[in-house]
């Protein structure tokens, strides 16, 4: 089974993708910051990440920067954030994201990007 790893520190928003993703057949786990989610994937192979940008300890950008970092497999990484700006969306692939959504997610528009982008490794 497919596991993802779901970054977000605001609750509602790991449930929603969480369903999402549940529903799809994937396993999936939660982080809260940036930092717990380096500690996961260091204990842990994900095959893709859900990550927001603003979360406090280590922001969504930094936990990206620092993953790609790591000596471990890499997976894909969705960067889902209210941030719409393209600066925001070039800083987000430039620190290592595969693909950025703007919130709210529907989705359809989720579980069709992570489909892809895990097939895609």
């Amino acid at each position: 089974m497919k596991r993802i790893l779901v970054i977000d520190d605001a609750a509602t928003v790991r449930m929603y993708h969480k369903s999402i993703l549940r529903s799809e057949g994937y396993e999936v786990e939660e982080a809260i910051n940036g930092i717990e989610a380096i500690e996961k994937a260091l204990n842990g192979h994900f095959d893709i990440y859900i990550v927001d940008i603003n979360m406090p300890k280590l922001d969504g950008y930094g936990f990206l920067k620092e993953l790609r970092t790591l000596e471990i497999p890499q997976a894909p990484a969705i960067m889902v954030s209210t941030e719409s700006d393209d600066t925001d969306k070039k800083k987000a692939f430039t620190c290592g994201a595969n693909y950025y959504l703007v919130k709210p997610v529907k989705p359809e528009q989720l579980a069709t990007i992570v489909k892809l982008l895990i097939r895609g490794e």
